[in-house]
């Protein structure tokens, strides 16, 4: 599964966007540099049943912002990306 691929998923079971989830977790100051992973993991599988590999795909987004790299775009592996850069507005709004 891509990367965009595990945020789509996230979106179509929570209702919510990358970009929305990023707000909240800045309201909870899990952006700042000294909180973990492991507590945006625990708060994301509380509060919206979010299994491990999908709370990191949002833990990335939200401390490092929607660039990946380059490792993971183009090639033909179930893992890659299209983009350098995650879509984070919405899977309905992408262009």
């Amino acid at each position: 599964m891509s990367f965009q691929a595990y945020l789509d998923n996230i979106e179509d079971k929570t209702g919510l966007t990358p970009r929305e989830f990023i707000v909240l977790a800045k309201e909870r100051g899990f952006d700042e540099p000294s909180v973990k992973a492991g507590v945006i993991i625990d708060w994301l599988k509380q509060d919206y049943d979010l299994g491990r590999g999908h709370a990191m795909a949002l833990v990335h987004v939200i401390k490092k912002g929607p660039k990946i790299d380059a490792k993971h775009v183009g090639g033909s592996g179930s893992h890659r990306d299209e983009s350098d850069t995650l879509w984070l507005d919405g899977k309905n709004s992408r262009p």
